[in-house]
């Protein structure tokens, strides 16, 4: 086994595909074993032959039709009429944007896009530094996985058996937690580094705007709460709630914003299917990898390892938060999720930690690793539209990631926040 993971890591550090990378990995452990190779694509398939998992391209879908209806603009519209009116309210609307985006999105890159590619370079016009805002938005980004409805929560919920809804409902005092501490983290750097505009204050006109933005993003607003509310009314399933997001960004983008024309509609489907297959192929691939694991019995050695350590559900926390952290520097959030969940959630249960608890926790862990190098997707595609290298947003990055270190030690410890 230690042989599939020295030419996995290989294999990673060659630049192969990821979803490549899963599946040649673990054959010379199945041969080992005498295994068939035909258990490959068996193995494949029967992963991704779940019916909750088809909420996956759904999602993906909904964001896409939403993100082509110019939804984004609307949405930061609004929020920068909300706080525009202190210093640091451009960056602290930044911050809201990302946290309605990600109620559409349920991805952290599509979210960093989005609201990078629109205020980024107002912040840069406004006197903030290109790095500092580039970090504002890559941090604030990953609350695209952990606000609902997140794709990463769906695959978790797969691999583990535990309820979706369950996880999209833990996932909103976190994300509001965290989308808090930023924007407080952004006020007071603002004003210890005098970055931004001051802009006079009257109620009057500021009611005016929230008002007039309000209306242009009421109807994208009400997404997250049509689908939220319906889950949890009993109205329909995850997966069904997914296909009433499509419509409803079909019919408000087509119909009601007439942003989206039937000339529209190939490419969209076509992104939204290239998008959904990339993920779906890292899953059916790590399953293999998963697979092969399990013949070795990896996953009751790491718990056997685990609890010879501590016994103490603290302990085990402390020592999974490590692991994932690390993890999740170097690969990506949906394999990670798919190796790790079945070993790690396994163990937190037999320790007494609610399955829902532990999977909010991984995947926030995980979420970190998204604005870490050398991995970090959201650190890509923010400089990728800042215009800037890696390396400059480094220095302003490394106060928001202590930021999400503390809230990520707040969800972890204090279970009642969920």
């Amino acid at each position: 086994m230690g042989v599939t993971l020295l030419l996995l890591l290989l294999l990673f550090a060659a630049s192969v595909p990821i979803a490549l990378a899963l599946g040649i990995a673990p054959i010379a452990a199945l041969m080992d074993r005498g295994m068939p190779l035909i258990v490959v694509p068996q193995t494949v398939f029967e992963a991704l032959d779940s019916f909750a998992l088809m909420a996956l391209p759904f999602f993906i879908l909904a964001g896409t039709l939403m993100d082509r209806a110019g939804i984004a603009d609307r949405l930061v519209a609004f929020a920068h009429a909300l706080v525009n009116w202190f210093r640091g309210g451009l960056g602290a609307a930044a911050v809201l944007s990302t946290m309605f985006f990600s109620t559409v999105s349920g991805s952290s890159s599509a979210t960093a896009a989005a609201i990078g590619s629109t205020l980024i370079p107002k912040m840069a016009t406004a006197r903030y530094p290109k790095p500092f805002g580039a970090a504002i938005v890559a941090s604030s980004a990953e609350l695209g996985v952990i606000l609902p409805p997140s794709v990463p929560m769906i695959i978790y919920g797969v691999v583990t058996g535990v309820s979706i809804a369950d996880l999209f409902l833990a996932g909103i005092i976190p994300g509001l937690m965290i989308g808090i501490s930023l924007i407080l983290t952004i006020t007071v750097l603002t004003w210890l580094n005098d970055y931004g505009e001051a802009v006079p204050f009257s109620f009057s006109p500021w009611r005016r705007e929230v008002w007039r933005t309000f209306r242009r993003a009421m109807l994208s607003l009400c997404m997250p709460v049509i689908i939220l509310g319906g889950i949890y009314l009993g109205i329909f399933t995850a997966t069904e709630a997914a296909v009433v997001a499509v419509v409803f960004a079909f019919v408000v983008g087509k119909f009601v914003y007439r942003t989206i024309a039937w000339r529209n509609l190939p490419e969209i489907l076509s992104s939204a299917a290239l998008s959904s297959a990339v993920i779906l192929a890292i899953v059916g691939f790590a399953a293999v990898l998963a697979y092969a694991l399990a013949l070795f019995q990896a996953p009751q050695q790491v718990a056997a390892l685990m609890l010879s350590i501590s016994e103490d559900p603290v302990v085990f926390l402390l020592l999974a938060n490590l692991m994932l952290l690390v993890v999740g520097m170097f690969m990506e959030t949906f394999a990670a999720i798919i190796i790790l969940g079945p070993v790690l959630a396994p163990v937190a249960l037999t320790l007494g930690i609610n399955p829902v608890h532990f999977g909010i926790i991984m995947i926030t862990n995980l979420a970190v690793g998204m604005v870490t190098p050398p991995v970090g997707v959201n650190l890509f595609v923010t400089c990728s539209v800042a215009g800037i290298r890696v390396e400059e947003i480094v220095k302003p990055l490394l106060i928001f990631l202590a930021v999400l270190l503390i809230n990520l030690a707040a969800i972890t410890y204090l279970p009642l926040l969920l």
